[in-house]
């Protein structure tokens, strides 16, 4: 097992950064294949088909109906994959607020994607979570 699995840890020593770009949600048929030229920061093959987050520059360049416009947090604590209660604690926060948050979890960070219009207020709430519990996350946002 590699990674933090504290709970208190990892809230404290989370430092959210938000990235640079918007992104989007996108869906490809089954057996679609794949337009040249994307490069998804995240895929995830389901039944019904598979999922894409792409820019939103390049779904559009595709020709890719992309939903759900929002940027990406990179949570920056290297986090186990066996980590218990960490997503539930930030995206309980999130809902709070009444925002949605769509959540990847990746084998070193995890990642929220947030409405691109509240992307800010996101950092915010997070660092606030961070403070909270313990630490800094004062880095400035991209």
């Amino acid at each position: 097992m590699t990674g933090e699995t504290d709970l208190q840890k990892l809230l404290a020593s989370m430092t959210p950064q938000l990235l640079a770009g918007t992104y989007v949600f996108a869906t490809l048929a089954p057996d679609a294949p794949t337009p040249a030229g994307l490069d998804p920061v995240m895929q995830f093959r389901e039944h019904e088909g598979l999922t894409l987050i792409v820019t939103e520059d390049e779904a559009k360049a595709a020709g890719l109906a992309g939903t759900f416009r929002c940027r990406m947090i990179t949570l920056d604590v290297h986090s186990s994959l066996e980590a218990v209660g960490f997503l539930a604690a930030i995206t309980a926060k999130l809902a709070a607020a009444g925002m949605g948050v769509n959540p990847v979890s990746a084998f070193y960070h995890d990642h929220l994607f947030v409405p691109a219009e509240r992307a800010e207020e996101a950092l915010a709430i997070l660092r606030k979570l961070a403070a909270e519990s313990g630490g800094l996350a004062q880095r400035p946002s991209a």
